[in-house]
């Protein structure tokens, strides 16, 4: 295996094209789904060999919840489902699990999964996790800016002159990421080229790359293959080097 020479603290990926690969195949979308678990999988032993320190997975935004109800419906049992089959190995390799976005419309039922998994992974006192995989689900960036812009207008309410003091960073630690890096890389599969509302204030300065493959195809030598591409990249945050 290639040695990756500069490798991202933070890898996040917009796992697309689940649909158009089971209809490519003429099955049901539910069914790509279902396969792209497989290449959670993957990844996510392909992030902690590598050294990755956070990788985490755009699995289903606000706007989601407009689909077919059957699907929505299948989305949130195949949820469930790798919840109660990956925890306990996630836990043994020392790989802690976050769930984050607008979680009030989950199922009660979910949001206690949730909160044993993130119970179970949570490292020691003093200890640092191998890895942490946050999911992203029932998330927009648009409403994490305005519930973070929210927590703070709150916070300084009465103290104007502290609020027009702050520096644009400040920001940061309302929104649902605070304590978590920005993303260096993002990967979005199946081609489409665009952020569909993921992620909008984090990434103002992450490297993006954008893939052909669909996401049931996307697997651990793809993974690499991103990291090797990332660490070909040259970062200048805006400055000359």
């Amino acid at each position: 295996m290639e040695e990756i020479s500069k490798v991202p603290a933070h890898v996040s990926i917009i796992m697309d094209g689940n649909g158009r690969w089971a209809k490519q195949r003429g099955k049901e979308r539910v069914y790509g789904h279902a396969e792209g678990v497989e290449s959670v999988r993957a990844c996510v032993e392909a992030a902690a060999e590598a050294g990755v320190k956070y990788l985490s997975l755009f699995a289903f935004s606000e706007e989601n919840w407009g689909r077919p109800e059957s699907e929505v419906n299948t989305l949130m049992e195949l949820m469930m489902k790798a919840i109660a089959e990956e925890i306990t190995s996630l836990a043994k390799e020392g790989i802690a699990f976050r769930v984050l976005g607008n979680l009030s419309r989950l199922s009660p039922s979910l949001l206690e999964a949730i909160a044993a998994a993130e119970k179970k992974t949570a490292p020691r006192e003093g200890c640092e996790p191998l890895m942490t995989l946050v999911i992203f689900l029932s998330y927009s960036g648009k409403w994490d800016i305005l519930q973070a812009a929210e927590k703070l207008a709150l916070e300084y309410a009465g103290k104007p002159q502290e609020l027009h003091d702050l520096p644009v960073t400040a920001l940061d630690r309302y929104l649902v990421t605070a304590g978590i890096p920005d993303p260096d890389l993002l990967i979005r599969t199946s081609g489409e080229m665009r952020l569909s509302n993921y992620m909008l204030w984090q990434t103002a300065y992450t490297e993006f790359l954008f893939v052909d493959k669909l996401w049931p195809d996307f697997r651990k030598e793809d993974f690499r293959e991103a990291l090797a591409e990332f660490a070909r990249r040259d970062r200048r945050y805006g400055k000359v080097k």
